[in-house]
């Protein structure tokens, strides 16, 4: 079984700039689902597709999820023809913190000046260290959730 723990976060400064970290384009789409809790994400990053599947979340940090890698050119028409507008771009940068990998989303288009911090979790009591460009966790806000940024851009929010 696929399980994804995470925690996210707002980021208040460029201090986890100073390892110069590479930075990878990600387009994503999500596909209409009615009223149901499960997600079905299309991502491109770099040369490659990737479908996943997210099931309900069990508490704000805990849900399943399972990713698979399609072509890229399924995965560019499933996005163009088939995915809620608009679609999600961010640059995704991987910054170590102690033990601990970080990925930074730092947000473009219509949800340009939003910029969260992911961290992902063996278990969901994992203590970890807090960085100093790190702000308030917004784990628990869904209008910080990628497929909610579709819908309600942060652009928007005033």
């Amino acid at each position: 079984m696929a399980v994804e723990i995470e925690r996210r976060f707002l980021v208040v400064s460029d201090g986890w700039k100073k390892e110069n970290p590479q930075g990878h384009l990600y387009r994503q789409g999500y596909l209409p689902n009615g009223a149901s809790s499960v997600i079905a994400r299309v991502r491109i990053c770099d040369d490659k597709g990737w479908l996943t599947i997210k099931g309900p979340r069990k508490n704000s940090r805990t849900r399943r999820e399972y990713e698979y890698e399609i072509p890229l050119n399924d995965a560019a028409e499933i996005m163009d023809e088939l995915c809620r507008k608009p679609l999600i771009e961010k640059i995704r940068y991987r910054v170590n913190n102690d033990a601990a990998v970080w990925e930074i989303d730092v947000f473009l288009g219509e949800n340009q000046g939003l910029v969260i911090a992911e961290i992902e979790l063996h278990d969901e009591n994992d203590v970890f260290s807090r960085p100093p460009w790190l702000g308030e966790e917004v784990t628990h806000d869904p209008r910080y959730l990628n497929v909610n940024l579709v819908n309600h851009s942060f652009c928007r929010w005033g």
